[in-house]
């Protein structure tokens, strides 16, 4: 990929000026003319300091650190639920480590810290995007797997455990990671083909629409449940009904707030390139890179830590990694 360490990020991360993801045109890779220059100048370019970058990502690695070392810790959550979580936390790692990593690489070389050669950039660089692009898809298909495992778990109480066995979760997690890294390989190698941007906005529609989906049937029976029982405990209505609801808003409404940005970017490259009000939005890349490292600090709060099992692990995890440090 035509990068640079001192730029823009590519794909998911940072700000790439180089970047068909930035700009959508091939013309776009390497020149950018006055005339762009003129209308950027009218837009509100936002710049984001590294040390955002990279204190977001060291916050959302340790995080999930701690979500998985707490899965892997405690018994009782060794279930196909948490293996599910165990990898979402995995897959937004990726994303920390990756940003994590590139940022100190770029302050580095900025700094004249660090020599390296085009061709190891280049390798280094297209090594971290794959990362990158491999934790965005397995994200969103892990999102999708959690939602179907807890539509499971309502609608299919009795048989759950005949239906998400053991080693369907195993398979299930084989596929996804297989299919991820597959996937954003192509992605990265052949990233200036249209195609790329249509295949990964497609993917995120269906991965959206697909958890809405669930999402509205569960919060529906819900409202039911919670009307039946207010028939016999009024003063349970609100308690059952309530927390349903904040929770399936939540994991929808971030997720929506998270990607949604980014995705309409990707939109707004395939529909109007050369418009200058697209590319003011362009120029908010800076801001919608923020939101994506935002979701991997999220994540562990929505999954994770509102489990009472999995937050008496962390506490237990945190408490002995300070009398470790004392």
């Amino acid at each position: 990929m035509d990068m640079n360490l001192s730029a823009h990020h590519h794909l998911t991360m940072k700000h790439f000026d180089n970047s068909p993801l930035v700009y959508g045109e091939d013309n776009f890779t390497h020149n950018i003319t006055a005339t762009d220059h003129n209308n950027a100048s009218e837009c509100a370019n936002i710049m984001m300091p590294q040390e955002l970058f990279l204190t977001l990502g060291l916050v959302s690695l340790v995080e999930n650190i701690l979500v998985v070392l707490a899965i892997i810790k405690n018994r009782n959550l060794h279930s196909p639920m948490y293996y599910f979580i165990c990898c979402l936390a995995v897959s937004d790692m990726l994303v920390s480590v990756s940003n994590v990593v590139e940022t100190m690489f770029m302050m580095l070389h900025d700094n004249g810290l660090i020599m390296m050669m085009p061709s190891m950039m280049q390798h280094l660089d297209n090594v971290i995007d794959i990362m990158i692009c491999s934790s965005v898809v397995s994200s969103l298909s892990f999102l999708s797997t959690i939602a179907a495992d807890r539509y499971i778990t309502i609608f299919y109480a009795l048989r759950y455990h005949s239906i998400m066995t053991t080693q369907r979760a195993a398979t299930i997690i084989v596929v996804v990671w297989s299919a991820s890294i597959t996937a954003s390989t192509f992605f990265i190698f052949y990233y200036t083909n249209k195609a790329v941007i249509i295949c990964l906005v497609t993917f995120f529609f269906i991965t959206l629409v697909f958890t809405a989906v669930l999402y509205l049937h569960m919060f529906i029976l819900a409202h039911v449940h919670s009307r039946r029982i207010m028939a016999f405990h009024k003063s349970r209505r609100q308690a059952t009904s309530m927390k349903g609801a904040i929770t399936l808003t939540i994991l929808l409404g971030v997720f929506i707030i998270c990607w949604g940005p980014f995705f309409l970017h990707l939109i707004l490259i395939l529909s109007c390139p050369q418009n200058p009000n697209c590319k003011c939005f362009f120029s908010y890349f800076n801001l919608f890179l923020i939101l994506i490292i935002c979701n991997s600090l999220i994540d562990p709060l929505i999954y994770a830590y509102r489990s009472q099992e999995l937050r008496k692990t962390l506490k237990e995890l945190i408490f002995c990694s300070w009398c470790f440090v004392m």
